[in-house]
């Protein structure tokens, strides 16, 4: 298994079995830029008597290639499966929507009907939406069962797009006899947000024939849990629902458990890490409590769920005989309450589903449980329901901070020769200091340190370690130094090297085609969304760093689509520093 549990679930529960017969160029690190280097597979194309799929998995086409490539396609009306996961690495944001309007060209020519798409870990943002969305309204998906889109950094926007995109196809289909009949529909990782989760439930409302429902770590908070939960309602054969990793809390696991007496087919329910407390446990008890015979697997760890809560589950699993997992690991039982939640299990006959309890935290309420339980779940649905909360602890933090640094200006004004002498005798130990060492300890007399060429030596410092952290690497830096520019002996510098990594950074990210893998790992760095790493948190000079950040937005090099994506995060309240800080 990887490191991460959510690859492992949506992998395992996404995997696509491929049968019948078809054309594979599955991890072959092709680079097809023209029409020749595509003649491998428009050659493969044709030779296929009967081609029902075509996966393209983990090769790069470019505009000309894909060109030919639908070419290649407009002769194959029995095609069914379009494969295409992780197949644009390295490709500008402009050439993706043209790729994809001529793949799509060459199936509306051959007047295909496709039951799965395919076009997971693609990052084309909602750039790429644009020409996806042509092909979705199309003829060729009107029969489309599967739609995979894990991980293409869609946005709001784009998320709105895929919606609009959807809405047309199921018109169009039932206009033409035969309404879009989409069982499996997965998103995730792709900060959706309330905003494109809502978006997204009135076509899941209006379709009525989903199955399975991935969308986990999307940023998704009660309010988009409510719409989405008012659309599940007209679903009433969905078998998966995983929403791993968002932020129901108290109320959106109320607004969750009304839908629930309407989902008796549920087989997989995952609610990790979705931030429930006792009180969301209770709401999803009572929703399961007493049928749903089908259900086989139920994950609610890492929730905070204290013993009542995790004691309800327990008994709202009688009479569940399919039942293979039940995962509470990374709750606050304590030793009595998973005594009384194994009870539980054992009185149902499902020990074996039961999952380990090796991460779980001692309940540490007192006698009062019940009423420290109260308290402890006001506090949460503040957190949650009242958006200023967390809009007045940034503040607070901010406000410390500035407070802080004014107070050290005042201290530095009344000493400014003997500072200047300090600093002189601190570099003059500090000859050999490297960017590691910079990067390390990252202090005003450290930048100094650097002396000539720092933006050079810094951009060679990130280049040291392994490929997959290199982004992790540069966003870092880039804060690191942007957090000194309201230090008066090093501002005017710092700001220019700020301005020049930023530079670097997005040269960078438009040639690798890196884009909203950027604007994602910024917007965690500024602490404006959620990461991956729930013990990582940010600890910059945030009001440093944004300003940096909205000089930097004003040059030339500067994205669009960044401006936009990282002006809506700093313009709407942020939620997730209160509450929630690990995107």
């Amino acid at each position: 298994m990887s490191s991460d549990p959510l690859d492992d679930l949506t992998n395992q529960l996404s995997n696509t079995k491929v049968t019948g017969e078809g054309v594979s160029f599955v991890g072959k690190s092709l680079k097809l830029n023209t029409a020749e280097d595509a003649k491998v597979v428009t050659d493969a194309i044709a030779a296929c008597k009967n081609l029902e799929y075509l996966n393209l998995e983990g090769n790069t086409l470019g505009v000309d290639a894909a060109k030919a490539i639908g070419t290649a396609l407009a002769a194959h009306p029995e095609l069914k499966r379009a494969l295409w996961k992780d197949m644009f690495t390295g490709r500008m944001k402009d050439e993706i929507p043209q790729a994809l309007r001529y793949l799509g060209s060459g199936l509306d020519m051959a007047n295909v009907r496709l039951v799965e798409l395919d076009l997971s870990d693609n990052a084309f943002g909602p750039i790429g939406m644009e020409g996806l969305a042509s092909l979705l309204r199309s003829s060729s998906c009107y029969s489309l069962q599967e739609l995979r889109l894990n991980n293409n950094g869609l946005g709001i926007t784009g998320a709105k797009l895929l919606s609009k995109a959807l809405m047309d196809c199921y018109e169009n289909s039932k206009a033409d006899g035969k309404p879009l009949p989409l069982r499996v529909f997965i998103a995730g990782r792709n900060r959706l947000e309330n905003e494109g989760v809502t978006a997204l439930a009135k076509v899941f409302k209006m379709i009525g024939s989903l199955e399975e429902i991935q969308i986990p770590q999307n940023g998704i908070y009660h309010i988009g849990v409510r719409e989405l939960s008012e659309a599940l309602k007209s679903n009433r054969g969905l078998r998966v629902l995983n929403l791993n990793d968002n932020t129901l809390g108290p109320k959106g696991s109320t607004a969750l458990a009304s839908a629930l007496p309407n989902l008796q087919m549920l087989r997989t329910v995952n609610l990790g890490d979705c931030l429930l407390k006792t009180a969301g446990a209770l709401s999803i008890a009572d929703g399961l409590k007493g049928k749903h015979a089908n259900l086989e697997e139920l994950l609610l760890d890492h929730n905070e769920i204290k013993k009542d809560g995790g004691l309800a589950i327990a008994k709202a699993m009688e009479n569940k005989g399919k039942l293979k997992v039940l995962s509470l690991d990374g709750n606050q039982f304590g030793e009595e309450g998973i005594d009384a939640i194994k009870a539980e299990i054992r009185k149902n006959k499902q020990t074996e589903a039961l999952g380990s309890f090796s991460e779980d935290e001692d309940d540490d309420e007192d006698e009062d449980e019940a009423e420290d339980n109260s308290e402890q779940e006001d506090e949460e649905e503040e957190e949650q329901d009242d958006d200023s909360y967390c809009e007045e602890n940034l503040k607070e933090q901010n406000n410390k901070k500035e407070k802080e640094f004014t107070n050290g200006m005042k201290k530095e004004q009344t000493s400014q020769n003997s500072r200047t002498s300090l600093e002189s005798e601190m570099l003059n130990l500090l000859k050999n200091v490297t960017a590691a060492d910079f990067l390390q300890s990252p202090t005003p007399v450290m930048f100094l340190a650097l002396r000539t060429n720092k933006t050079q030596q810094i951009l060679d410092e990130i280049q040291v370690g392994d490929v997959d952290g290199y982004l992790e690497r540069f966003v870092g830096a880039v804060m690191k130094v942007s957090s000194l520019s309201t230090e008066p002996s090093v501002a005017e510098e710092a700001a220019e090297v700020s301005s020049a990594l930023y530079k670097e950074l997005f040269s960078w990210a438009q040639a690798e085609n890196k884009l909203s893998l950027v604007n994602n790992s910024l917007l965690v760095h500024l602490g404006l969304i959620k990461g991956e790493d729930k013990k990582w948190k940010v600890n910059y000079n945030l009001t440093a760093c944004r300003k940096i950040l909205d000089t930097a937005m004003s040059q030339n090099y500067f994205p669009q689509d960044s401006k936009d994506t990282i002006r809506y995060f700093l313009e709407k309240k942020p939620q997730v520093i209160a509450s929630k800080t690990i995107s």
